[in-house]
């Protein structure tokens, strides 16, 4: 089990769920889905932990945490991107200097909208080589494959009316032509959402376990 921490970001406080393996480890930052941290992001770190990672999730909604689309649509519209880009910061400055945590390279995993926090972070911050897509974070400029060196692995939905396949295979196009690794998944009879346990409508076991196990080697590979 982790615990929750204090982070400071630009003179505000926010908080993080810390998950730490036992003994020292590479860093991984873990970006939530517009629901906010709730039970099932943390035990994804725990779990994560559980596989010799020091895992930090950030908690982007001051302790909010909905359950609904309609909740998520509205509590969306109140997040700050200069707060919570502030928060993201923090976090990998918090994993890069936490005495657990080996190296100094950081891999970065988001769901949804937490997806798109870890694409924007891997072009912020070079000590960001590793960085897993859960459907989302594929809405990236032209130029993103320059912007950015770490590898990426992609997690997507075969039918996913929020997120747009062509715009998917356009990234992991470029960020090839680009240099960059890229191998993005697409999960056969999924939906949106596909991982998540505690989305009973859409969760698919099969396909959440084979993508945990391609999460598990990816992160391994590149972070040692």
């Amino acid at each position: 089990m982790g615990r929750m921490i204090q982070l400071e970001a630009e003179g505000q406080l926010a908080s993080a769920y810390l998950a730490e393996p036992g003994q020292p480890g590479p860093g991984v930052l873990l970006m939530h889905a517009w629901w906010g941290l709730n039970d099932f992001f943390k035990e994804m770190a725990d779990r994560l932990a559980g596989e010799g990672f020091v895992v930090l999730a950030p908690d982007l909604y001051h302790g909010t945490v909905v359950s609904t689309i309609e909740e998520a649509e509205r509590q969306i519209d109140t997040l700050s991107d200069a707060y919570a880009s502030a928060v993201v910061r923090a976090a990998a400055d918090y994993l890069l200097g936490h005495s657990s945590v080996e190296g100094a390279k950081l891999g970065a995993a988001g769901f949804s909208m937490g997806a798109a926090f870890a694409a924007w972070l891997a072009k912020e911050r070079v000590d960001v080589v590793a960085v897993v897509l859960f459907y989302g974070g594929v809405e990236q400029g032209e130029d993103y494959p320059q912007q950015t060196e770490a590898a990426f692995l992609g997690h997507f939905a075969s039918h996913d009316e929020w997120e747009s396949d062509e715009i998917m295979r356009q990234l992991e196009k470029r960020l090839r032509e680009g240099g960059r690794e890229a191998q993005f998944y697409v999960y056969p009879e999924t939906g949106h959402w596909f991982f998540e346990s505690n989305r009973p409508e859409v969760y698919n076991a099969d396909a959440a376990q084979l993508a945990w196990e391609r999460t598990v080697d990816f992160l391994r590979g590149k972070l040692g």
